[in-house]
């Protein structure tokens, strides 16, 4: 919604300390410079027993302990909560996550909320199979690239891309889609027939609700699947029970950020999964714009005016 807006922030220094619980999330990336006292040599050894060999006397073992947390001098990404746009901020330690070098902070900055949505919608809830159809509609935005990149590169799927411009139609078949829709100058359920010949698709990731959601939920193949991101047009649709019971298909939501919360092992996988694949590769994170500190509100409005394709970054350097 217009009201709502995530940037990415490249800040200076990350201080990883406890802090207090808030509502919002902005993700922000750096390095971490002050590490606490269990990260001296001494404190990396423990005694454990260890089962050597099968019917052999236990063993007292000295050991290395694992690798958990950045270090100092690490390159880190965080989940912050709330004060992120800044050179300094404040973080919980199991909210950073390391980044490899083979990522840029950029692309880093990228990936938590919208990779982790698609991962989270795509993978845990849809349970998308390789060779399905995917509908993903806002699919030049931040999110939606994203699910299109993932779908269409990690789960091999075949993706249909529907969008508001000819111009992001064509950057969402650039970054994997098989075919796409201007759904300002097409009638989307028309054109969906003609895609898959009347069969409809098998997973929807619907950003935009409305009309457009309308669409594609009746747009769904028998036991098809569509996944709520987001009301990127303003309007919160109702959803027909009878489609779901004649087709035999699910309507199901994906709030990312509460999985913090609700699942944190689940939520972290989603950040580390990301990173991972980015470093192999397997996904490009798409960064429209780039902006700098001081021009955080040149950054906003472009957001505001819908000019936005992919990730607006601001970067503290």
């Amino acid at each position: 919604m217009a009201a709502r807006f995530a940037f990415q922030t490249v800040p200076e220094r990350i201080f990883r300390q406890l802090v207090r619980r808030s509502t919002s999330g902005l993700e922000v990336l750096g390095r971490s410079q002050y590490v606490n006292s269990v990260s001296t040599e001494h404190s990396r050894k423990y005694r454990a027993v260890v089962c050597t060999e099968l019917k052999k006397p236990l063993e007292v073992q000295t050991l290395s302990r694992p690798e958990l947390k950045p270090e100092e001098g690490d390159r880190v990404i965080a989940v912050t909560e709330g004060k992120g746009m800044a050179e300094e901020c404040i973080i919980n330690q199991k909210l950073l996550w390391k980044v490899p070098k083979e990522v840029s902070y950029e692309e880093a900055a990228a990936l938590p909320v919208s990779y982790g949505t698609g991962l989270l919608a795509l993978q845990h809830r849809a349970a998308t199979q390789p060779g399905e159809v995917v509908l993903v509609t806002a699919a030049a935005g931040g999110a939606g690239l994203a699910a299109v990149d993932i779908a269409a590169n990690v789960l091999q799927a075949k993706v249909i891309a529907a969008a508001g411009s000819d111009e992001k139609c064509k950057i969402a078949v650039q970054k994997g889609a098989s075919s796409s829709i201007n759904y300002s100058s097409s009638n989307l359920k028309e054109e969906l027939k003609k895609l898959t010949n009347s069969q409809g698709v098998d997973v929807v990731f619907d950003a935009v609700g409305g009309e457009i959601f309308k669409d594609s939920l009746s747009s769904l193949s028998w036991e098809g699947r569509i996944v709520v991101v987001g009301f990127a047009g303003g309007a919160i649709p109702s959803i027909p029970a009878n489609l779901l019971l004649l087709k035999n298909i699910s309507a199901m939501g994906v709030y990312w950020g509460r999985y913090r919360n609700e699942d944190f092992g689940l939520f972290s996988k989603s950040i580390f999964t990301a990173i991972q694949l980015c470093k192999e590769g397997k996904i490009r994170p798409h960064i429209g714009a780039v902006y700098k500190l001081h021009q955080v509100n040149e950054a906003f409005l472009h957001v505001a005016q819908r000019k936005s394709i992919g990730k607006v970054i601001v970067s503290m350097r």
